[in-house]
């Protein structure tokens, strides 16, 4: 195993060598080039409304300034093969806001409030949750504009961010309704960056003192070339490699890439250098390249001379807002007025979060004649201001709160499972899911009104999760009920809503909203989540320097036991179990070690030898198992069949349908069946109970799926009775069998199947 180990380090740090040794001859760096392409890749959009599309591309302006009327026609090759690379993502019909030319305002609809003008289309990449840049986010900005280019052009205009896929946190940065760059955290540096559009340059050329690059005029073709110096007529020498620079060459305006510090360019140029004007095109390419073109053009673009504030911004869209609002309310109040209904409580989810919020002040104007109450789940693991908003914010406003809590689940339970994970998300289930399901409300509606509804609906919960939020939430439905709590059914009534139409409604409403928005947080869950950007956890070392070094030292312990560095959790890869190309591209940019050493955990299952004939017929596995008593198992495997525990012979013998499985008490496993297809299905149930069992958290999600009340918890342990019907329910639920295949990895290998 160490020599498979070492020899795959050796490899990678080949390969690490030969690609840093492939950028130097090539000069260019690749780390910025890499990332650039994320601007051209997520403005191109496909012509679904008028026939434009927001791309960097531009027109002439015909004015004195040019709120994005340069709307490009041209398909990007990149975004050609992005959508066909993703052809299964959902692809959203409202990918799009619109923009008041002469109040220079964001619109939610096409008609502006304010002078009755019809926007103009600004088509988003998606999921196109395009929200207002918080108080925090804009300090970053104008951090990084001053930093790159020595102004911030944009002073106290409206700027709005949209998400788009990126690396961590990557926002386009709209403003006067054209895009005018990519604010993006960079993992590697573990801090931001700001790449400029073509647009966002051609502004930043008018206010900006250095970062500037003229080169000679030419009738060559410019965008994605290499520059020699030989066709540079000046280099800022407050430029540094790798950053971005602002490019004019004749009435051509842009930005590139610089491949060297300004400093050196006058020890560069040639003694005998021409001052040829019209150089053939290949001349690019030839001599010391200093420089690569990302995009130019002979288009203009001015900052609109308008600088609304958001007051102007919600007077624009009031009547949108109205129709929203009813639209919402009319949804909650179709639903809770069925007659199935009409008697069960109702309840709000509120997070704290700004989405819950909306829906919370919805929901209050929709049942006045209605008991409503306000449900909290406090998961133990929430922002301080989290609790304490929600807490006040009910008060004040005299709503009734339930709050449930998790109380120590996570700290009891992350020393066996080990630290969250995108892919191995443990934590819903055991502080959410858990506390959820012990809610009484279902318990109480039975007692008022003696029975439930028709489909066993027991209560209602009104909740904010949004379509845009993320592709997965895609295309969530106006209501559904929850596998996990069978007596709760959903409704979410601004599920086509946009971040911007929450805040929106957010700020023409009044309300209070939770702190960390403004504080540099686009969502406000768990502080430790995995899901959460680095940008975010970045700021949780800041606000909250006490919370972050105490789950950063347990991570530094658990990463240690595994033989992973410090730097393997400075920059995030702990946030994934299996890691993604992108995390592994950038380990090797990072010469970071991303392979843990063997782990002895309490629980092991070693197969001994594939599967095997046997000689009385059918075929057989076999495999070693530590940390599991036969007695323990005993008490649990009926949920796979029949089972026969013989103590005195210190086996168990458990009778299915597909074959039989025994145990024996030096920790043998033999399951057996007819066909190997089988055999193997046979073993793999077998061992997915086994660690069902070794890894159970005592959530009791499995007690409440079962259908019959055959499981029952001992000391946090599960025990099955015959009662079990063995409907496999408790088995779906489980958080531990739904990554199983993370728990025994390469189990297919080891079976040789």
């Amino acid at each position: 195993m160490q020599q498979k180990k070492d020899k795959s380090q050796a490899s990678g740090q080949q390969k690490q060598k030969r690609n840093s040794e492939e950028r130097k001859a090539s000069q260019i760096p690749d780390k910025k080039v890499s990332r650039t392409s994320d601007i051209e890749n997520s403005q191109t959009r496909k012509n679904k409304v008028e026939g434009k599309s927001a791309d960097f591309k531009g027109k002439r302006s015909t004015g004195k300034y040019s709120p994005e009327k340069s709307h490009g026609s041209g398909k990007s090759p990149d975004l050609a093969l992005s959508k066909k690379n993703n052809s299964q993502r959902f692809e959203y019909e409202d990918d799009h806001i619109f923009w008041c030319g002469k109040c220079n305002l964001p619109l939610i609809g096409e008609e502006c409030g304010r002078c009755g003008s019809k926007g103009e289309v600004i088509r988003l990449s998606q999921p196109a949750d395009v929200r207002f840049c918080s108080p925090y986010e804009r300090e970053v900005l104008e951090g990084q504009l001053y930093s790159a280019f020595g102004c911030n052009p944009l002073g106290e205009k409206l700027i709005l961010l949209n998400k788009i896929p990126g690396e961590d946190k990557t926002d386009e940065v709209l403003v006067d309704g054209f895009i005018f760059g990519i604010l993006r955290f960079e993992l590697s540096e573990m801090g931001y960056s700001f790449e400029p559009s073509l647009q966002g340059a051609k502004v930043l050329l008018k206010y900006a003192e250095g970062m500037k690059v003229e080169l000679k005029k030419t009738n060559g073709h410019l965008n994605g070339k290499n520059v020699a110096a030989e066709l540079v007529e000046s280099f800022a020498g407050n430029i540094k490699a790798e950053d971005f620079v602002l490019v004019t060459a004749g009435s051509l305006t842009g930005y590139g890439i610089s491949f060297i510090d300004g400093a050196d360019f006058p020890g560069l140029k040639t003694p005998h250098e021409t001052e040829t004007r019209n150089e053939p095109e290949s001349s690019f390419e030839a001599g010391k390249k200093v420089l690569r073109i990302r995009k130019v053009d002979s288009s203009e673009a001015f900052l609109h001379p308008e600088t609304p504030n958001l007051g102007a911004c919600v007077e624009a869209n009031r009547k949108h807002l109205q129709v929203l609002g009813k639209n919402a309310i009319n949804t909650i109040r179709g639903l809770v007025s069925r007659n199935e209904y009409r008697k069960l409580p109702v309840y709000v989810s509120f997070s704290g979060g700004k989405d819950s919020l909306v829906v919370l002040d919805l929901a209050q104007a929709s049942l006045k004649q209605r008991e409503l109450r306000a449900f909290f789940l406090n998961t133990g693991i929430e922002f301080p201001e989290t609790v304490e908003f929600v807490r006040s914010f009910c008060r004040e406003r005299e709503i009734s709160l339930e709050e449930a809590s998790a109380g120590s689940a996570f700290r009891d339970q992350v020393t066996k499972l080990g630290p969250p994970a995108k892919d191995f998300r443990w934590c819903c289930k055991v502080c959410k899911l858990a506390s959820a399901g012990d809610f009484d409300a279902g318990k109480e509606a039975c007692s008022l009104n003696g029975k439930r509804a028709g489909n066993g609906v027991a209560y209602l919960t009104i909740d904010g999760k949004r379509k845009h939020e993320s592709f997965s939430r895609a295309r969530i439905a106006a209501s559904e009920t929850n596998p996990f709590v069978p007596a709760q059914l959903n409704i979410f009534p601004i599920r086509d809503w946009k971040a911007l139409e929450v805040w929106l409604y957010i700020h023409w409403r009044g309300l209070p909203y939770n702190p960390l928005y403004d504080l540099g947080f686009e969502r406000v869950g768990c502080w430790l989540c995995p899901s959460a950007l680095a940008a975010e956890y970045a700021r949780v070392k800041e606000l909250h320097p006490e919370m972050h070094e105490k789950w950063n030292t347990f991570l530094l312990k658990w990463a240690k036991t595994r033989g992973l560095s410090e730097k393997f959790i400075e920059h995030g890869f702990w946030r994934w179990k299996e890691l993604p190309p992108k995390m592994l591209r950038l380990a090797e940019e990072l010469g970071i070690s991303v392979l843990a050493k063997e782990n002895i955990e309490d629980f092991e299952i070693e197969v001994v030898a594939g599967i095997s004939p046997c000689k009385a017929g059918g075929f057989s596995i076999e495999a070693g198992v530590r940390g599991i008593r036969e007695k323990e198992a005993a008490d649990f495997m009926n949920v796979l069949g029949s089972t026969v525990y013989a103590e005195d012979l210190g086996m168990l013998l458990v009778k299915t349908g597909a074959g039989t499985v025994k145990y024996f008490s030096n920790g043998n496993l033999l399951a057996s069946s007819e066909t190997k297809e089988k055999a193997v299905c046979l073993f793999k149930e077998a061992a997915k109970q086994f660690i069902r069992l070794s890894r159970c958290t005592g959530c009791g999600i499995c007690v409440k799926a079962c259908p019959v009340g055959a499981i029952s918890l001992n000391e946090k342990k599960p025990h099955i009775s015959e009662a079990c019907i063995r409907c496999g329910k408790c088995t779906e639920s489980c958080v531990v069998t739904r990554y199983f295949d993370k728990l025994v990895p390469d189990l297919d290998k080891k079976l040789k199947v």
